[in-house]
């Protein structure tokens, strides 16, 4: 142990004698009048909105100390407990780095003081809001380990759950410096360090199996913060093996895998390499990026369906599911982003892709007027739903908060003799330690132009990033007003290097070009983008009024509205391969384009106008189009429709279902199990168990009539009880026909008198016979 760890020393006094290009701390940019700064001043209306004491009755009542007022509800009192608290600090601490509000300053101060109230009750280390956290971490400590992709012992992700309090903590202590932060945060880490002491090396892999947030990640940062390399350690402790080691070798097995459980995974494993200088944490984190950004991401710089990876080779989920793109993936894949960029040649490379994420996904996911979006929809006119303030308290909530108060975060970096320019934002910098000052004066995205404009003196390199959607010899940059030759190409950086003084000014011109960006796979679905915009059209349904507000239920964030049928969608329709040209710029209206004669289908749509899609709310909307020949299209609708008439019919007559071994739904239909176990096969993700498990359905209408489950032909013999609300419905042996196809489908009618005594909720039980095993489920649905 003593050679590992001056090992590590080593490593890490190398790695700091040659650090890499910084981000400027956040308290050094100030936002002007622009989008970003608008999206920041309503996330502090939003902050302010929310009633802390509410954030911290669950954390009071853990601590056995009298709350002020009750917990919230939604996730905050179904299992989750506290997780919001620990983004709220975050949040807070975030805003007041970046706008200095001493509104947002006395309302951190006030909640590190009561977690430190809760902290000295305790007496331990601990600060958690988990249900009956200190039996399960006691059980935790003991090696008595119950674990599923999403709970240990059976609380909802207690590792996930609590890495917000850690994070938040580090924030109050990075951002703005809050010594009781530090203090309450070596005594949290502490508290780990001995609880996981007594775990094996294989029962901690055991337990990364369950989601666990960025506790690698945090934990590096305390041993950066403290010099303690015991953390560091432990930070290793916590990096998933199963996930580490194939990307490390360059294999992508993600396909199946729930995504915003890896991304953390990964920046905590880029953040260990950072410090001490090892290559498996770089070169996995690097793979990691460069697959998912390459390969499994959308135009708007989001990924997964249903919160999951799909395959690489087959978006069409994309298409077809409204549970398209989460918004937590994009904020964990920009801190990702970020991380990388600073020790990468290829910076321009990270922040075209930072850039096109922050404006086209995060930008968009929140709401004018407040409220944050969880999925956003790719699907042909289908539409997104928003928090409530006091209602939505999901994770995308959670890390919403936080991203709309780090929005000049990425803006510039430094190194000991350079400033870079990364982002075109409206904004100031100040860079003290050498006596500068930058303005940056914008319109951008509506302007194609940005004017920095120097105050102070000082000889250094000025690198200002040549976008990836500029064209070759497009950018033009002047000095003072004098052309100066730019020798960069698409994707670096244009370099000045000179002594500035106060006053100097540097203008460049950004042209924008219109483009398509086929989708993954799907050359005939297209996206349109004009310089790194990606642009929608908003297509309301003549007569209908949708609900954009999310209520306060476990799955209010789905916007579960009717779905408009693909073959009824616009498309895009030419007989020439002029598909760009015939977009027309609308004038007096910036980054608002028409496309006379080139949309067709459905009444008015040749009237409509492509915006941007930040700019696009409370609406249907059209962001990846079909487009094809006038000959093609009648052929190409008629297929669609061929595809989605069983499933329409399906969903049509659907109550509610669940996707068995997938987190969310799981968890959204308070999933329990004794032996359970869940798993990917070739045909789709499966749940089984030895003992047994369950789901609690809903069915507010009391109209289920029947319960139809998949199973595999794989599974063939095993024997397992069907009960509903505690009545046997159905004594289940698996078919062992080879005729039928692997995944088949069986129905169970429910009794009506069942149904009508339920009071709208059905828990639905598998218990496996003696000798066998109940499952596997590849599919459940109530149905009318």
């Amino acid at each position: 142990m003593r050679k590992l760890l001056a090992s590590l020393a080593l490593a890490l006094a190398a790695h700091a004698a040659g650090a890499a290009t910084q981000l400027f701390p956040l308290d050094r940019v100030r936002l002007l009048d622009g989008p970003f700064k608008a999206a920041q001043d309503t996330d502090l209306n939003y902050l302010m909105a929310l009633d802390a004491d509410k954030l911290l009755a669950p954390f009071l009542r853990e601590a056995g100390l009298p709350a002020k007022s009750p917990t919230y509800g939604n996730w905050e009192s179904t299992g989750l407990d506290g997780h919001m608290g620990g983004h709220y600090i975050s949040a807070l601490a975030l805003m007041v780095a970046s706008t200095g509000d001493a509104q947002a300053k006395q309302k951190l101060d006030y909640v590190i003081t009561e977690l430190k109230r809760c902290q000295d009750a305790l007496g331990t280390g601990y600060i958690g809001g988990i249900p009956d956290g200190g039996k399960a971490w006691a059980e935790m400590s003991a090696g008595k380990l119950k674990v599923d992709s999403f709970s240990v012992n059976g609380r909802w992700v207690p590792w996930y759950n609590i890495h917000k309090v850690f994070a938040g903590l580090r924030d109050a202590w990075v951002y703005t410096g809050n010594a009781d932060a530090k203090a309450m945060l070596v005594k949290l880490s502490d508290w780990a360090l001995r609880l996981t002491t007594p775990l094996t090396d294989a029962q901690m892999q055991d337990m990364l199996r369950a989601e666990h947030g960025g506790m690698n990640e945090v934990l590096a940062d305390v041993s950066q913060m403290t010099g303690d390399l015991r953390y560091l350690a432990l930070a290793r402790r916590f990096s998933h093996q199963a996930i580490l080691q194939p990307l490390a070798q360059s294999q992508d097995k993600l396909t199946g895998l729930h995504a915003n459980t890896q991304i953390p995974k990964v920046i905590g494993f880029a953040r260990i390499a950072q410090i001490t200088g090892e290559d498996d944490g770089r070169q996995a984190a690097e793979f990691f990026w460069r697959t998912v950004v390459d390969k499994r991401s959308v135009a708007i710089g989001g990924n997964s369906v249903k919160e999951h990876f799909h395959p690489d080779t087959d978006f069409k989920p994309m298409l077809n599911e409204v549970e398209g793109p989460e918004t937590c993936n994009s904020y964990n894949m920009l801190k990702l982003t970020a991380l990388l960029a600073q020790a990468s040649p290829d910076k321009a490379g990270y922040a075209d892709y930072y850039e096109r994420t922050l404006y086209n996904h995060i930008l968009a996911s929140q709401h004018p007027q407040g409220g944050f979006v969880y999925f956003t929809p790719m699907r042909p006119q289908h539409y997104r739903v928003y928090s409530q303030v006091h209602d939505g308290m999901w994770c995308c909530v959670g890390s919403g908060i936080e991203s709309h108060a780090r929005h000049g975060e990425f803006v510039y970096a430094h190194d000991a003799d350079s400033l870079t320019v990364n982002l075109f934002v409206a904004s100031t910098l100040d860079w003290r330690e050498r006596g500068i000052k930058l303005m940056q004066n914008t319109r951008f995205p509506d302007e194609s132009r940005t004017r920095l404009t120097v105050d102070g003196a000082g000889t250094f390199a000025l690198k200002v990033r040549y976008p990836g959607w500029v064209a070759p010899g497009a950018l033009k940059v002047k000095l003072n007003g004098k052309p100066v030759k730019v020798t960069a190409k698409p994707g670096g950086y244009v370099e000045l290097d000179r002594a500035w003084k106060a006053g100097d000014t540097v203008d460049v011109e950004l042209p924008m070009r219109t483009t398509l960006e086929p989708l993954h796979g799907m050359k005939n679905y297209v996206a349109v983008l004009h310089g790194p915009i990606v642009l929608a059209a908003k297509t309301p349904q003549p007569g209908e009024s949708l609900n954009f507000r999310a209520d306060a239920s476990r799955m209010g964030h789905i916007a579960h509205g009717a779905v408009c049928p693909q073959e009824a969608a616009p498309v895009f329709v030419s007989d020439k391969d002029d598909f760009i040209r015939r977009f027309k710029p609308v004038p007096g209206q910036p980054l608002t384009f028409t496309a006379p004669g080139l949309i067709q289908g459905g009444k008015g749509a040749d009237k409509l106008q492509l915006i941007p899609f930040f700019r696009l709310h409370d609406s249907r909307y059209m962001l990846y189009w079909g487009r094809s020949t006038p000959a093609q299209q009648s052929l190409m609708r008629a297929d669609l429709a061929k595809a989605e008439e069983a499933r329409l019919a399906l969903d049509a007559i659907t109550i509610d279902q669940v996707a068995p071994g997938e987190q969310q739904p799981e968890s959204d239909h308070f999933f329990k199990g004794e032996g359970a176990e869940n798993g990917i096969a070739p045909a789709g993700r499966w749940r089984h168990a030895k003992k047994w498990f369950s789901y609690v359905l809903n069915d507010p209408k009391a109209e289920a009539r029947v319960l139809r489950l998949s199973f595999s032909t794989r599974d063939a013999g095993r024997r397992f009880d069907l009960l509903v609300n505690g009545q046997p419905v159905a004594d289940i042996e698996l078919a062992s026909d080879a005729s039928r196809e692997e995944i088949y489908v069986r129905d169970f009618t429910l009794p009506a008198e069942l149904v009508k005594a339920a009071g709208g909720k059905l828990e639905v039980k598998f218990v496996a016979k003696p000798g066998s095993i109940a499952g596997g489920l590849y599919g459940l649905r109530l149905v009318r």
